[in-house]
């Protein structure tokens, strides 16, 4: 990096860290989490009926994982599309209004009766919640300077966790006592007083530069996406997601069709699946932050870090497949493995937020978001696939077990590509000798 681009640097951090305003920082992140909540909410509370609503609805496995797959369809789209806007809105305002969104689509689930009903309703549930995570964590760094900017993106997921916690003990015992339809009652309340809380709470962070300022500092898309860092990342999302999605579509469905756990027990061995994972995605985001304050370089304690957690959940989802392990132990293994793959939501968009100029980072924010996407669009579809097609009693546990190969696949894969690829301080200066001559790319 150039003399002129290290002293810009130094002179935005200490800007930032002047404007820094860590008690009303941590509130927004708290605000956003919690939104993250809701969100996840939503999208586990169909794995969670799975059993009763199949039977009810009548679908079949493939079926079922194409709806599953479904919320993606304008994910993507969506997330692309919200990130743009993200770069010319206030995200107070693009937060509330997704969030409305998401409310009101829950409706319709209290009176579906087809297939078709189901499927409309998630594919635009998933094109209200497709910017969700990218909107929101480029509302969180206008409150955070970047070298503190990966615990409050822990946090901000550990919302995400939180849902899932919820979920597990509450949905079954909800589904047990109304239906399964009156979970997305309970949502649409959720959702609702979540927005009437951020209507008097949000706000844009001081961190933000004015936007003339910022639009100097634009790279060329294609230079910006052809970066390897940010390809990088992209690959690692994509895995992530993977896990992400076959999780939330099949696991419960799978502790119970597969390994014969109760629906109750099952919603506690979720709850405890959750309550492990959440501090494991919590403790690897403060020790790369840690790493990164004692001036370990971003390409160690980002980058590699990230490979090896990918590879090491990789190899974990192999052993899910392996006939010696038990019911408990295989539960085991899924946990950690899922807890690994954390680390990437919390250590990757500071990655991409350290590479990308502030005008731009929405955007890219967004389309590692969309990427991410097209594994969870795919990951429930191919389970759901191999699950069927398994013949015997126990087709349900082969048919997941089998995926959970692909899985470690993918992650084996992408956790390389990862190792290869990350370095945001190689990118960073690469990318300042691309710049406008005009312009500072700090």
């Amino acid at each position: 990096m150039s003399a002129y681009g290290s002293e810009s640097r130094k002179r935005r951090n200490g800007s930032e860290r002047a404007h820094y305003r860590p008690v009303r920082a941590w509130s927004i992140a708290i605000m956003l989490a919690l939104m993250m909540m809701v969100n996840f909410l939503d999208k586990i509370v169909f794995g969670m009926i799975s059993v009763p609503m199949m039977r009810d609805l009548g679908l079949t496995p493939t079926q079922f994982g194409l709806i599953g797959g479904s919320l993606n369809w304008l994910f993507a789209i969506a997330a692309v599309a919200g990130g743009m806007l993200a770069d010319r809105v206030a995200t107070r305002v693009i937060l509330l209004l997704m969030a409305l969104s998401w409310s009101l689509l829950q409706l319709p689930m209290l009176f579906a009766s087809s297939m078709a009903v189901v499927l409309v309703a998630r594919v635009l549930l998933g094109a209200g919640e497709g910017p969700a995570s990218p909107v929101s964590l480029h509302a969180l760094y206008k409150w955070f300077p970047d070298e503190k900017r990966g615990l409050p993106a822990a946090v901000l997921y550990q919302g995400s966790a939180l849902g899932l916690f919820v979920a597990g003990l509450a949905i079954p015992l909800v589904t047990a006592r109304w239906g399964w339809r009156a979970n997305f009652a309970v949502l649409a309340a959720l959702g609702f007083v979540w927005c009437a809380g951020w209507f008097f709470v949000g706000a844009e962070g001081p961190l933000e530069r004015p936007r003339a300022q910022r639009d100097e500092r634009r790279l060329p898309w294609r230079t910006l996406l052809a970066d390897r860092t940010v390809v990088g990342n992209f690959c690692g999302h994509f895995a992530a997601n993977w896990v992400l999605a076959t999780s939330l579509t099949w696991m419960p469905h799978y502790l119970q069709a597969g390994l014969g756990f109760s629906a109750p027990d099952a919603g506690r061995l979720f709850a405890l699946f959750v309550a492990i994972t959440t501090p494991m995605g919590l403790g690897l985001a403060w020790l790369s932050q840690h790493l990164m304050c004692r001036g370990v370089s971003s390409r160690n304690a980002r980058g590699r870090f990230i490979a090896i957690t990918l590879a090491v959940a990789g190899i974990l989802r192999f052993a899910v497949y392996l006939p010696a392990l038990g019911p408990i132990d295989k539960v085991l293994m899924l946990t950690l493995s899922s807890g690994l793959t954390l680390a990437m939501y919390s250590v990757g968009p500071a990655m991409l937020s350290e590479v990308a100029p502030d005008g731009q980072r929405g955007v890219v924010l967004a389309l590692s978001n969309a990427i991410g996407s097209l594994a969870g669009l795919a990951a429930p579809i191919v389970t759901g696939v191999l699950i069927q097609h398994v013949r015997g009693a126990s087709a349900t546990a082969a048919g997941f077990e089998q995926s959970c190969v692909l899985c470690g696949f993918v992650l084996l894969g992408c956790g390389v590509l990862c190792a290869r690829w990350l370095d945001p301080q190689r990118s960073r200066a690469a990318l300042n000798t691309r710049r406008d001559p005009k312009a500072v790319f700090s």
